[in-house]
């Protein structure tokens, strides 16, 4: 794999409300860092990925994606759906316990350099974009 950092470049990955979703990203997620030569990332990218497309799936009952993206340094993970409700914010994990749920967002956040949301709107529909970010360095 080239040892140079990789040019640009970004993928998107439509999905459909299905829970088996899930793993189809994150495989889909491994293979595209691997390729890339980006395998040291992929471990937390596919954390970060897990969490952002469960959300989506689970909480937005419709249509979403996985987005992908490299650029400068930075690998930029996003989920998209329909929904255009903001997510709750992330408590502390401290704060959460050995509770099974509501972990997502709080782990999106302690394991990504940089994370948020916005809204987006499209021919009409509107959604949001969850994403985070993960530097190489």
């Amino acid at each position: 794999m080239p040892e140079n950092p990789p040019a640009p470049w970004e993928y998107c990955l439509h999905i459909p409300d299905d829970l088996r979703a899930v793993t189809v990203s994150r495989r889909t997620l491994r293979l595209i860092l691997t390729v890339h030569g980006l395998i040291r990332l992929a471990d937390t990218a596919e954390l970060l990925a897990t969490e952002l497309v469960a959300n989506a799936v689970l909480h937005a009952k419709g249509p979403a994606a996985l987005r992908v993206g490299w650029s400068a340094g930075v690998l930029r993970l996003g989920a998209w759906d329909a929904d255009p409700e903001p997510p709750e914010p992330p408590r502390p994990l401290a704060e959460l316990g050995d509770a099974e749920d509501g972990r997502g967002l709080a782990l999106v956040r302690a394991c990504a350099d940089q994370w948020g949301w916005q809204p987006l709107s499209r021919n009409g529909s509107r959604g949001k974009l969850v994403w985070c970010e993960l530097a190489a360095a």
